[in-house]
């Protein structure tokens, strides 16, 4: 299913920035914007559809903000992001709140990390 062209823009425009977050935040933000596009491919005049290209375009425009503090601050690592207040969470939908759970799952996920020690070298 095709996107409006607004909406494939934004979808570009916030891939786009993915790339200048940390390896594990670009990863699963660009699985999360993928599913969600993909769930609302029409997003067209209507007035879900208009108030999710509203969110989108806030979250690029804050990511945005972030990457460009980000590379202006040497020395702190950024925090990506926003905490969401207890009034949004209120205006959220079930389905809404079982994925932000999922999200967060796995965003706190310790790293699974390997690391190759020199014992493990093959040696011939």
């Amino acid at each position: 299913a095709a996107m409006p062209g607004g909406a494939r823009g934004l979808y570009r425009r916030i891939l786009l920035l993915h790339r200048a977050l940390p390896a594990a935040l670009r990863a699963l933000g660009d699985r999360y914007v993928k599913e969600e596009f993909r769930k609302h491919p029409a997003a067209g005049p209507s007035g879900s559809s208009k108030s999710h290209l509203a969110e989108w375009r806030n979250y690029a425009a804050l990511i945005q903000q972030q990457i460009n503090e980000d590379k202006q601050n040497l020395k702190e690592k950024t925090v990506y992001g926003i905490q969401l207040t207890e009034e949004k969470l209120n205006d959220f939908r079930d389905e809404q709140i079982g994925q932000l759970k999922e999200l967060m799952d796995e965003a706190t996920k310790p790293n699974k990390k390997i690391t190759i020690s020199k014992d493990s070298e093959h040696k011939t």
